[in-house]
C-alpha cells in the first residue's frame, strides 16, 4: 500500500531568469491558466460571430477582475489584519513589513475571485458587449474551470492549501512544511474535480441546446464548482486559526460557498431565461 503515498519535495520552486528573478511555478500556472483560456474564448467568439477586438477587452477585464478580486477576497476572508500591518502589500506583488521583499501575487481566494469575476463581466458588458450579461457569464465559465485547475495545480508546487493528515498509508508527504507523515492532496482532489466540471460544461455548451437558456449553463457551473469545494473542504487543513467554524460547524469555505449553490440553483430553475 506504500505507492498510494510519496514525498513531495519539489527541488525549485520555479524558473530563475538571469540568475535574479524567479517565475514561480504558481505564477507560471495563472499565465497557462489565461493563455489557455483566451484561446477557448477565441474559439467561442469565432462560433458566436463576435469580433476579435471585443475579446481582446474580455482579456483584460478578466485578468483584472480575478486579480483583484481573488486577491481581495483572500484579505478580507482570511488576512484582514493585513490592512493595518502591511497595507500596501494587499495590492502590490510586495512585501513591505518587516522586510521589502518581492513575493508575486500569493493568497488569492477562489470566493473572491468569483465575485471579481462577475463584476468584471457586469462592466465588460455595459462597456463594450452590450448583451445579458448572463450571456457572456455562461461562455467565460468554461475557461475558468480548466483554469481553477491550473491553479489548484499551482498550490501543490507551493505545497499550500494542503489537506489533513490521513493517518493512514494514502497521501502525500509535504516535505517543504517539514513533515514526515501524510497529508491528503486537497489540491489535486479539486483540481481533478475542476476539470470534471470542464468537460461538462464544455459538452453542454457544443452539444446540447440548453445554452439557449441563459444563465442556465452559469447556474449549473455554480452549483457544481462549489459543491466540489464544499466537499473537498472537509480533507483540507484549516487555513486561519479561529476563523474555522462559522455556522453549523462549516469552515470559511463552506460558509462562503452556500450563497454561490443557492445562486446557482436559482439560475438553474428560474423561470423565463430562455434569450
Amino acid at each position: 500500500m506504500e505507492i498510494l503515498q510519496f514525498v513531495w519535495d519539489p527541488t525549485f520552486e520555479g524558473i530563475t531568469i538571469f540568475g535574479k528573478f524567479t517565475i514561480y511555478y504558481y505564477s507560471l500556472m495563472w499565465m497557462l491558466a489565461f493563455i489557455l483560456g483566451f484561446y477557448i474564448m477565441q474559439i467561442i467568439y469565432k462560433k458566436e460571430g463576435l469580433s476579435m477586438e471585443k475579446l481582446d477587452s474580455l482579456f483584460v477585464y478578466t485578468i483584472l477582475g480575478t486579480m483583484i478580486g481573488a486577491r481581495l477576497g483572500h484579505v478580507i476572508f482570511y488576512q484582514i489584519e493585513l490592512f493595518d500591518q502591511d497595507f500596501f502589500s494587499v495590492f502590490l506583488p510586495f512585501r513591505f513589513n518587516p522586510t521589502f521583499e518581492f513575493t508575486g501575487f500569493r493568497g488569492l481566494a477562489s470566493h473572491g475571485a468569483a465575485i471579481g469575476i462577475i463584476t468584471a463581466m457586469f462592466l465588460y458588458n455595459s462597456r463594450i458587449l452590450k448583451k445579458s450579461v448572463l450571456w457572456i457569464l455562461d461562455r467565460i465559465l468554461i475557461p475558468v474551470a480548466i483554469g481553477g485547475a491550473f491553479i489548484r495545480i499551482g498550490n501543490f508546487f507551493n505545497s499550500e492549501i494542503v489537506g489533513k493528515e490521513t493517518e493512514s498509508s494514502f497521501g502525500v508527504v509535504f516535505s517543504k512544511l517539514g513533515e514526515d507523515f501524510a497529508r491528503h492532496p486537497a489540491q489535486l482532489y479539486e483540481a481533478f474535480s475542476y476539470v470534471i466540471i470542464f468537460f461538462i460544461v464544455a459538452h453542454i455548451y457544443w452539444r446540447t441546446e440548453k445554452i439557449k437558456k441563459t444563465g442556465y449553463l452559469f447556474g449549473l457551473f455554480f452549483v457544481l464548482l462549489w459543491v466540489s469545494r464544499f466537499i473537498v473542504e472537509f480533507f483540507k487543513q484549516a487555513q486561519v486559526d479561529g476563523r474555522e467554524d462559522w455556522i453549523f460547524g462549516m469552515n470559511t469555505g463552506q460558509t462562503l460557498s452556500i450563497p454561490f449553490i443557492l445562486i446557482g440553483l436559482y439560475l438553474m430553475f428560474k423561470k423565463n431565461v430562455k434569450a
